[in-house]
């Protein structure tokens, strides 16, 4: 007798928020958004008009660094570099909705694994091209490919502007997994990277202790000894920053060339922002494969008896605690990138797979 296939179900998403978490977020007048380059997702998490979660999603192919500035939103994907512009105005609102995103430009880059991505607020210098500059509100990313700063070019893939002081030459070799940038006084400033390899993805040897900080204007390894680190931000005269592979939150001690762990986190650190005194982090599962087994964070995982998640984390920058949360389940296991909305109670976004952005047209 044949047995007839079983249907398998639909994989499911599950966001659930700890108790408090819809307060605070009405409380800070913002939202949130995030990436996941694993399931190809861009969502959006604000509250609905009952003070409810809302939850808004939206499909781009391997999705990850994000950087919100004004009313523009920027996103990098696969091999492009998206610039989506909220069209709504103040006080304006759409099926409850007060904030549309609509995907406006689109660079095509190649796939360069682009990772985070900043704005200048001025011109910014380039590094050892004394006559050469690029002009402010100009997008600078993290060319992860090619081991090195890089900003958009009118002709080609990528303009290269900077690349760390042990990287002999530009190379499509992913030899350091450079992945991290941080504004300082509206320029670039500090990097980070898993390693201080030469070889193509040699990183990959030394992803428990290899990674490091380094100064983009002096060239200065200014932390070494991390694991895997990724994220660092400016706020408050402090560098903060993922020690990810140790699943530690914390910042870097400048004078003492350390990092201070401030917080222990039950996943693998991707993805961060500041909103006052509050830090928004991102937790992922670990994949079962080579790059992410073996660290530390496995080890500390086992001690505290604790199952990697992957989720969202409010962390009170004073106290180190762990606030509010957001729990992901289903068919989202990682994280890459999240950003503050300031000002957005419930952001949407306009997609390409589906005839709505034929019908948006707006008039200057």
């Amino acid at each position: 007798m044949a047995l007839k296939p079983t249907t398998q179900e639909k994989p499911t998403l599950q966001i659930n928020a700890s108790r408090q978490f819809t307060s605070w977020l009405y409380e800070q007048n913002m939202s949130l958004a995030f990436t996941t380059y694993q399931a190809g997702k861009l969502l959006f998490i604000g509250l609905q008009t009952d003070g409810k979660l809302s939850v808004f999603e939206r499909t781009f192919n391997r999705c990850m660094g994000l950087y919100s500035h004004g009313n523009n939103l920027y996103m990098s994907s696969l091999y492009q570099l998206w610039r989506f512009k909220n069209i709504l105005e103040p006080g304006q609102f759409h099926n409850g909705y007060d904030a549309i995103y609509l995907p406006q430009l689109s660079y095509v880059t190649g796939d360069l694994d682009i990772h985070d991505i900043v704005i200048s607020d001025s011109p910014y210098q380039i590094p050892n091209s004394p006559a050469s500059s690029l002009p402010a509100k100009k997008p600078i990313f993290v060319n992860t490919l090619f081991s090195c700063l890089a900003a958009i070019s009118e002709t080609h893939s990528f303009l290269p502007l900077w690349r760390p002081p042990f990287i002999s030459k530009l190379a499509a070799e992913d030899r350091c997994h450079l992945n991290g940038l941080a504004l300082r006084d509206g320029q670039p400033k500090y990097v980070t990277c898993v390693s201080q390899s030469d070889v193509a993805e040699g990183w990959r040897e030394h992803r428990s202790s290899g990674g490091c900080v380094i100064d983009v204007d002096s060239n200065e390894i200014l932390v070494s000894g991390l694991s895997m680190p990724h994220s660092p931000r400016w706020h408050q005269d402090k560098l903060w920053l993922l020690n990810s592979g140790a699943g530690e939150f914390g910042y870097a001690d400048l004078n003492r060339g350390r990092f201070e762990p401030v917080a222990f986190c039950p996943g693998y650190l991707r993805g961060f922002a500041i909103h006052g005194n509050f830090a928004i982090v991102g937790i992922s599962q670990p994949r079962h494969n080579k790059t992410f087994s073996g660290l530390v964070l496995d080890e500390k995982l086992q001690d505290k008896n604790a199952e990697p998640r992957c989720g969202l984390l409010v962390i009170d920058l004073q106290s180190g605690d762990i606030v509010h949360s957001i729990r992901i389940d289903g068919v989202i296991l990682e994280l890459y990138d999240v950003v503050t909305l300031p000002g957005i109670r419930r952001p949407m976004a306009i997609g390409l797979r589906t005839d709505e952005i034929r019908r948006v047209v707006t008039v200057e």
